[in-house]
Protein backbone atom coordinates (compact mmCIF):
# COMPACT_ATOMS: atom_id res chain seq x y z
CA UNK A 1 0.00 0.00 0.00
CA UNK A 2 2.54 2.22 0.90
CA UNK A 3 4.44 1.42 -2.64
CA UNK A 4 1.04 2.51 -4.53
CA UNK A 5 0.92 5.65 -2.36
CA UNK A 6 4.63 6.25 -3.46
CA UNK A 7 4.07 5.91 -6.82
CA UNK A 8 0.90 7.68 -7.46
CA UNK A 9 2.44 10.64 -5.33
CA UNK A 10 5.96 10.50 -7.73
CA UNK A 11 3.43 10.45 -10.90
CA UNK A 12 1.45 13.66 -9.47
CA UNK A 13 4.27 15.49 -8.24
CA UNK A 14 5.80 14.85 -11.88
CA UNK A 15 2.88 16.58 -13.53
CA UNK A 16 2.70 20.17 -15.29
CA UNK A 17 0.55 21.20 -12.52
CA UNK A 18 3.80 21.01 -10.12
CA UNK A 19 4.22 25.07 -9.74
CA UNK A 20 0.75 26.01 -8.75
CA UNK A 21 -1.26 26.36 -5.74
CA UNK A 22 -4.38 23.97 -4.46
CA UNK A 23 -6.98 24.93 -3.47
CA UNK A 24 -9.14 22.39 -1.09
CA UNK A 25 -13.08 22.43 -0.57
CA UNK A 26 -14.48 20.17 1.79
CA UNK A 27 -18.33 21.07 0.89
CA UNK A 28 -21.13 21.38 4.16
CA UNK A 29 -19.53 23.18 7.14
CA UNK A 30 -21.86 20.63 9.37
CA UNK A 31 -22.02 17.44 9.57
CA UNK A 32 -24.83 14.69 11.76
CA UNK A 33 -23.94 11.60 12.57
CA UNK A 34 -27.48 10.10 13.04
CA UNK A 35 -28.67 7.68 16.14
CA UNK A 36 -26.97 3.96 14.80
CA UNK A 37 -24.95 5.84 12.31
CA UNK A 38 -20.99 5.16 13.07
CA UNK A 39 -19.56 6.52 9.87
CA UNK A 40 -19.37 9.71 8.20
CA UNK A 41 -18.05 10.00 4.32
CA UNK A 42 -16.77 12.87 3.54
CA UNK A 43 -15.21 14.15 0.25
CA UNK A 44 -11.99 17.05 -0.13
CA UNK A 45 -12.17 18.63 -3.20
CA UNK A 46 -9.05 20.30 -4.69
CA UNK A 47 -10.01 22.99 -7.68
CA UNK A 48 -6.59 24.66 -7.47
CA UNK A 49 -3.69 23.42 -9.80
CA UNK A 50 -1.36 22.07 -7.84
CA UNK A 51 -1.82 18.42 -5.82
CA UNK A 52 -2.85 19.17 -2.01
CA UNK A 53 -1.63 17.41 0.51
CA UNK A 54 -4.32 17.24 3.77
CA UNK A 55 -3.99 16.27 7.28
CA UNK A 56 -7.20 15.37 8.90
CA UNK A 57 -6.82 16.68 12.57
CA UNK A 58 -10.24 16.00 15.10
CA UNK A 59 -10.53 17.36 18.38
CA UNK A 60 -13.88 16.94 20.50
CA UNK A 61 -15.76 19.88 21.67
CA UNK A 62 -16.76 20.12 25.05
CA UNK A 63 -19.25 22.61 26.48
CA UNK A 64 -18.46 23.75 30.51
CA UNK A 65 -21.52 25.05 33.01
CA UNK A 66 -20.89 28.52 31.36
CA UNK A 67 -21.57 27.33 27.91
CA UNK A 68 -17.92 27.81 26.87
CA UNK A 69 -16.42 25.58 24.17
CA UNK A 70 -12.74 23.95 24.76
CA UNK A 71 -11.75 21.88 22.45
CA UNK A 72 -9.57 18.62 23.57
CA UNK A 73 -7.07 16.88 20.43
CA UNK A 74 -8.12 12.97 19.84
CA UNK A 75 -5.30 10.86 19.74
CA UNK A 76 -5.99 8.18 17.55
CA UNK A 77 -2.78 6.21 17.95
CA UNK A 78 -4.29 5.79 21.95
CA UNK A 79 -7.95 5.21 20.17
CA UNK A 80 -8.80 1.27 21.24
CA UNK A 81 -12.43 0.96 20.38
CA UNK A 82 -13.39 1.34 23.98
CA UNK A 83 -12.97 5.12 24.66
CA UNK A 84 -15.61 7.75 22.95
CA UNK A 85 -13.27 9.04 19.62
CA UNK A 86 -14.09 10.67 16.26
CA UNK A 87 -11.33 9.35 14.13
CA UNK A 88 -10.53 9.60 10.22
CA UNK A 89 -9.56 6.92 7.66
CA UNK A 90 -7.55 7.95 6.51
CA UNK A 91 -6.14 10.45 8.18
CA UNK A 92 -3.91 12.01 4.83
CA UNK A 93 -5.11 13.14 1.76
CA UNK A 94 -3.35 13.24 -1.40
CA UNK A 95 -6.06 15.22 -3.51
CA UNK A 96 -4.55 16.17 -7.10
CA UNK A 97 -5.38 18.73 -8.68
CA UNK A 98 -9.20 19.32 -10.09
CA UNK A 99 -9.58 16.14 -8.49
CA UNK A 100 -11.23 14.78 -5.42
CA UNK A 101 -10.72 11.83 -2.56
CA UNK A 102 -12.68 10.68 0.60
CA UNK A 103 -11.96 10.18 4.31
CA UNK A 104 -14.56 7.92 6.43
CA UNK A 105 -15.36 9.52 9.77
CA UNK A 106 -15.76 6.88 12.40
CA UNK A 107 -17.25 7.10 15.56
CA UNK A 108 -16.69 4.62 18.82
CA UNK A 109 -18.05 4.88 21.96
CA UNK A 110 -20.66 5.43 24.65
CA UNK A 111 -24.35 7.55 22.79
CA UNK A 112 -25.95 8.36 26.00
CA UNK A 113 -25.13 11.73 25.11
CA UNK A 114 -24.90 13.87 22.26
CA UNK A 115 -20.89 14.74 21.27
CA UNK A 116 -19.38 17.12 19.31
CA UNK A 117 -16.21 17.44 17.36
CA UNK A 118 -13.95 20.10 14.91
CA UNK A 119 -12.37 18.50 11.89
CA UNK A 120 -9.97 20.30 10.55
CA UNK A 121 -8.89 19.37 6.61
CA UNK A 122 -5.28 21.43 7.02
CA UNK A 123 -2.99 21.50 3.46
CA UNK A 124 0.51 20.94 4.15
CA UNK A 125 3.72 20.91 3.03
CA UNK A 126 4.89 17.58 2.78
CA UNK A 127 7.43 16.07 5.06
CA UNK A 128 8.47 12.38 6.09
CA UNK A 129 6.95 12.49 9.25
CA UNK A 130 3.48 12.85 7.88
CA UNK A 131 3.28 9.83 6.30
CA UNK A 132 2.47 10.58 2.84
CA UNK A 133 5.00 8.24 1.63
CA UNK A 134 7.46 10.45 0.05
CA UNK A 135 10.84 10.72 -0.28
CA UNK A 136 12.98 14.01 0.93
CA UNK A 137 13.70 14.80 -2.56
CA UNK A 138 10.27 14.15 -3.81
CA UNK A 139 8.89 16.77 -0.32
CA UNK A 140 11.68 19.31 -1.49
CA UNK A 141 10.91 19.21 -5.70
CA UNK A 142 7.07 20.11 -4.00
CA UNK A 143 8.00 22.71 -1.88
CA UNK A 144 9.59 24.61 -4.60
CA UNK A 145 6.91 24.22 -7.18
CA UNK A 146 4.49 25.44 -4.70
CA UNK A 147 6.80 28.36 -3.63
CA UNK A 148 6.63 29.32 -7.05
CA UNK A 149 3.21 29.43 -7.24
CA UNK A 150 0.90 32.38 -4.59
CA UNK A 151 1.27 29.71 -2.25
CA UNK A 152 -1.74 30.48 -0.50
CA UNK A 153 -2.87 27.14 2.07
CA UNK A 154 -6.29 26.98 3.10
CA UNK A 155 -7.96 24.82 5.62
CA UNK A 156 -11.33 24.09 6.64
CA UNK A 157 -12.88 23.58 9.92
CA UNK A 158 -16.46 20.85 9.81
CA UNK A 159 -18.10 20.73 13.03
CA UNK A 160 -19.81 16.78 13.85
CA UNK A 161 -22.30 16.50 15.72
CA UNK A 162 -23.21 12.75 17.11
CA UNK A 163 -26.51 12.94 18.31
CA UNK A 164 -27.24 10.08 21.65
CA UNK A 165 -29.19 6.94 20.94
CA UNK A 166 -32.70 7.45 22.15
CA UNK A 167 -33.08 11.08 20.93
CA UNK A 168 -35.50 13.03 22.34
CA UNK A 169 -37.00 16.88 20.33
CA UNK A 170 -38.67 18.59 22.61
CA UNK A 171 -38.16 22.08 21.54
CA UNK A 172 -40.31 24.76 22.82
CA UNK A 173 -41.14 28.72 21.95
CA UNK A 174 -42.33 30.98 24.47
CA UNK A 175 -43.78 34.47 23.31
CA UNK A 176 -44.14 37.65 25.26
CA UNK A 177 -44.86 41.36 23.88
CA UNK A 178 -41.24 41.95 24.14
CA UNK A 179 -39.84 38.66 23.09
CA UNK A 180 -39.82 34.94 22.09
CA UNK A 181 -37.56 32.51 23.76
CA UNK A 182 -37.14 29.27 21.59
CA UNK A 183 -35.76 26.76 24.41
CA UNK A 184 -34.20 22.83 23.20
CA UNK A 185 -35.43 20.66 26.29
CA UNK A 186 -34.65 18.03 24.31
CA UNK A 187 -31.20 15.57 24.72
CA UNK A 188 -29.90 16.49 21.07
CA UNK A 189 -29.15 19.70 18.84
CA UNK A 190 -31.80 20.97 16.61
CA UNK A 191 -31.58 23.16 13.79
CA UNK A 192 -33.21 26.88 13.69
CA UNK A 193 -33.16 27.10 9.94
CA UNK A 194 -34.13 29.91 7.12
CA UNK A 195 -33.98 32.46 10.17
CA UNK A 196 -34.72 36.18 8.47
CA UNK A 197 -35.94 39.39 10.30
CA UNK A 198 -38.61 40.63 7.76
CA UNK A 199 -40.71 44.25 8.19
CA UNK A 200 -44.45 44.13 8.91
CA UNK A 201 -45.60 43.36 5.37
CA UNK A 202 -43.40 40.09 5.15
CA UNK A 203 -42.64 40.72 1.82
CA UNK A 204 -38.78 39.37 0.41
CA UNK A 205 -37.17 42.37 -0.38
CA UNK A 206 -37.98 43.50 3.18
CA UNK A 207 -36.30 40.52 5.09
CA UNK A 208 -32.57 39.75 5.89
CA UNK A 209 -30.48 37.40 4.81
CA UNK A 210 -31.57 34.10 5.64
CA UNK A 211 -28.93 31.95 8.67
CA UNK A 212 -29.04 29.44 10.17
CA UNK A 213 -28.72 28.57 14.21
CA UNK A 214 -27.55 25.13 15.77
CA UNK A 215 -29.46 24.94 18.90
CA UNK A 216 -27.97 22.50 21.14
CA UNK A 217 -29.75 20.96 24.49
CA UNK A 218 -30.69 23.01 26.76
CA UNK A 219 -29.74 26.08 25.60
CA UNK A 220 -32.28 28.93 24.22
CA UNK A 221 -32.55 31.46 21.41
CA UNK A 222 -34.16 35.31 22.34
CA UNK A 223 -35.68 37.03 19.48
CA UNK A 224 -36.44 40.53 19.99
CA UNK A 225 -39.86 42.33 18.96
CA UNK A 226 -38.79 45.31 17.66
CA UNK A 227 -41.41 47.89 15.81
CA UNK A 228 -42.53 47.03 12.54
CA UNK A 229 -40.52 43.50 12.59
CA UNK A 230 -40.97 40.04 11.89
CA UNK A 231 -38.96 37.22 12.63
CA UNK A 232 -39.64 33.80 10.93
CA UNK A 233 -38.05 30.41 10.36
CA UNK A 234 -38.14 26.58 10.08
CA UNK A 235 -37.47 24.08 13.55
CA UNK A 236 -35.76 21.35 12.05
CA UNK A 237 -35.98 18.25 14.72
CA UNK A 238 -34.61 15.34 12.48
CA UNK A 239 -36.93 14.85 9.46
CA UNK A 240 -39.32 16.96 11.12
CA UNK A 241 -40.24 20.61 10.05
CA UNK A 242 -42.25 23.10 11.09
CA UNK A 243 -42.35 26.49 10.46
CA UNK A 244 -43.06 29.49 12.99
CA UNK A 245 -43.83 33.15 12.24
CA UNK A 246 -43.31 35.78 15.30
CA UNK A 247 -45.07 38.70 15.00
CA UNK A 248 -44.58 41.52 17.14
Amino acid sequence: MKRLLLLAASAVLAAPSLAGTPSINVGAMYEYAAPGQGALLKRVRNTGNATAFVRVEIAEVRYGPDGKATEVPVDTARVDGQGNALIASPSRLIVPAQGQQATRLLFQGDRSAERYYRVRFVPVMPKREDEFALTDAEADDYRKGLLAGVNVLTGYGVFVIVHPDGTTYDTRVDASDAQTVVRNAGNTTVVLDDVRQCGIDGKAESCSPPRRIHLLPQRVETFAHGPGQTHRFEIVEGDARRRVLLNP
